[in-house]
């Protein structure tokens, strides 16, 4: 079976899915179980973790997926570092999706703060899963900082754009070796994250594409297939790509009338 592993952690799933901006709980749960998905991310900040009222947490079957909380909205290294811990000592994870937001507008990630952020939560313990540019040079400092991924935008988070930066995500593949390189925001549709895929990726992760489908656990479904199609390419090797057509029935041997 073709796996992944990150931290020492197997995976069949090559699908994260996010768990925000769905119409209700109930759909939440029902797209998570279309994706296949053997990981989702939870915003901290924005889950209710006293669990006094109804929660995102009471549609997530804790016994079937693993939970990556998630540093959504933090735009310090201070903040980031702050809502990790925060999620760990309410028993959600030592994992952490960290998201240091540089700016409001773009939503790209503040690289430095990513950075300092990443050394403070692994010398504490925690397996971090940084959301990156795609910077190949910052990504090695990222792993030499100890993260367990790196995590590449497409393109900026809920665009929907596809993947906006082929030669880079190629040249991370070539260069970075050791942890898994999961896609992270940009993904529109199913062929956007087959093509993340095709180009070597270890993984995907996206929310807002499958959240804001018109029919969410329809393309869940379609996510899932997506993406081990994009493996299975990947795996297979395409074909070179040639400038003049070539017969699909050579005439060579062919008895001419």
């Amino acid at each position: 079976m073709d796996t992944f592993n990150i931290a020492g952690r197997t995976f069949r799933s090559r699908l994260i899915v996010g768990t925000g901006k769905y119409k209700s709980g109930a759909e939440t749960a029902r797209a998570l179980e279309a994706s296949g998905a053997e990981m989702v991310t939870v915003a901290v900040r924005r889950v209710n973790l006293d669990r006094t009222r109804e929660s995102l947490l009471d549609f997530i079957d804790t016994e079937k997926y693993v939970l990556l909380p998630n540093t959504a909205g933090c735009y310090t290294a201070d903040e980031a570092i702050r809502t990790a811990r925060l999620g760990r000592e309410v028993g959600l994870s030592d994992w952490v999706k960290l998201e240091v937001i540089g700016d409001e507008k773009t939503l790209y990630p503040d690289v430095q703060a990513t950075l300092e952020a990443t050394r403070v939560l692994v010398r504490e313990g925690f397996t971090v899963l940084p959301y990156t540019s795609d910077d190949v040079v910052f990504a090695k400092r990222l792993l030499d900082a100890g993260a367990s991924a790196i995590m590449p935008l497409g393109a900026p988070i809920g665009s929907g754009m596809g993947i906006q930066n082929r030669a880079n995500i190629q040249i991370l593949r070539e260069l970075i070796t050791g942890v898994p390189l999961i896609i992270d925001a940009g993904v529109g549709i199913a062929s956007d994250a087959a093509i993340a895929m095709e180009l070597g990726a270890d993984a995907v992760l996206m929310n807002t594409g499958i959240a804001h489908a018109h029919d969410p656990i329809l393309m869940a479904e379609a996510m899932k297939l997506a993406v081990q199609a994009g493996r299975s390419a990947y795996l297979a090797g395409r074909m070179p790509k040639k400038l003049y057509a070539t017969a699909s029935s050579p005439l060579e041997g062919v008895v001419r009338s």
